[in-house]
């Protein structure tokens, strides 16, 4: 199965980093994760059929009200979780990094699991070994920050449990 996950990855990866997915994806994506999620009643994502996805559950950075975003992430050992902000490649950071900047206590929900997390941002010194580690999940994916013109965002997220 992982080989085969993998086959697939390789195969759809290339298609999300041209110019007609980054104007398509963030417009149709997040309404139909949405409605999947709600179909599902929480349990299953779209983006969850290809990599490992979480809902991401922040406070507002200025209005303070809930926010849910629908993220891919990487897996990174005693149940933590990385996630980048890459926005599909625009020029502006997604709003739920500015959120976890302002309010790092966050929680997240994964396959229908709910726990708080704190988010803390990647340091200099790891970004390439964590560029490294999504890569091998979703090939190519360093590319959005290229063609983004910006230094993505990258946060650990770490259950407030194994604090």
């Amino acid at each position: 199965m992982d080989r085969a996950l993998h086959v697939a990855r390789s195969a759809i990866a290339p298609l999300t980093r041209t110019r007609a997915f980054r104007a398509v994806g963030p417009v149709l994506l997040p309404p139909a994760e949405w409605l999947t999620a709600r179909l599902s009643r929480g349990r299953l994502q779209l983006s969850g059929l290809l990599v490992p996805s979480l809902v991401l559950h922040t406070t507002g950075a200025r209005s303070g009200e809930a926010r849910d975003t629908y993220l891919m992430y990487t897996p990174d050992g005693r149940g933590r979780a990385i996630v980048a902000g890459t926005s599909f490649a625009q020029q502006r950071h997604p709003g739920w990094t500015y959120n976890l900047l302002a309010h790092p206590e966050a929680s997240i929900t994964v396959h229908g699991r709910h726990m708080p997390v704190r988010a803390t941002l990647i340091e200099d010194d790891e970004r390439d070994a964590v560029w490294e580690l999504l890569e091998s999940q979703w090939p190519g994916y360093r590319n959005y920050e290229r063609e983004s013109g910006r230094v993505v965002r990258l946060f650990r997220l770490q259950p407030l449990a194994d604090r």
